[in-house]
């Protein structure tokens, strides 16, 4: 149970410190870009996360749900699914919401970035940052469900 433990919680942690991080240090530094620079920098970032964010997400999830599996007949369960249930919703709400703005930022034409563009990265951004904390209240049910 320790290596499961410990799997998960380097799995979802660094997924989500990877997440915070675009949006406390990433974004902020790319609005001090010029504006030709700041879209190509947010296409590259938005083709390079987004392939590999999904695998990512699934892996966190499903390690989630081997956790709760694994703890059904003890106080750990309810947290357990807490965490599988925050987990799974942002990922549906991701794919609602943000992989369909992902998408065309990745592939945008860089001339357009001024009006249009930016304002779909912008509200890319404030969907995100909801994201990130509910993925840290789904990482803090798995923490109190395993007693860290």
């Amino acid at each position: 149970m320790f290596i499961l433990n410990l799997v998960t919680t380097l799995c979802i942690g660094l997924m989500i410190g990877t997440e915070l991080t675009v949006s406390v240090f990433i974004n902020p530094v790319l609005y001090t870009l010029d504006s030709a620079t700041q879209a190509r920098t947010i296409r590259l970032f938005a083709a390079r996360l987004g392939a590999a964010m999904p695998f990512w997400y699934i892996a966190g999830l499903l390690l989630l749900v081997a956790e709760a599996v694994l703890l059904r007949h003890t106080p750990a369960a309810l947290w357990l699914v807490a965490a599988c249930a925050i987990w799974a919703l942002v990922i549906v709400l991701t794919l609602i919401f943000l992989v369909p703005i992902n998408n065309r930022t990745a592939r945008m034409d860089i001339s357009a970035f001024e009006g249009y563009a930016r304002r779909e990265h912008q509200s890319w951004e404030r969907r995100h940052r909801l994201r990130v904390a509910a993925l840290i209240v789904a990482m803090v049910c798995f923490l109190v469900a395993i007693g860290i």
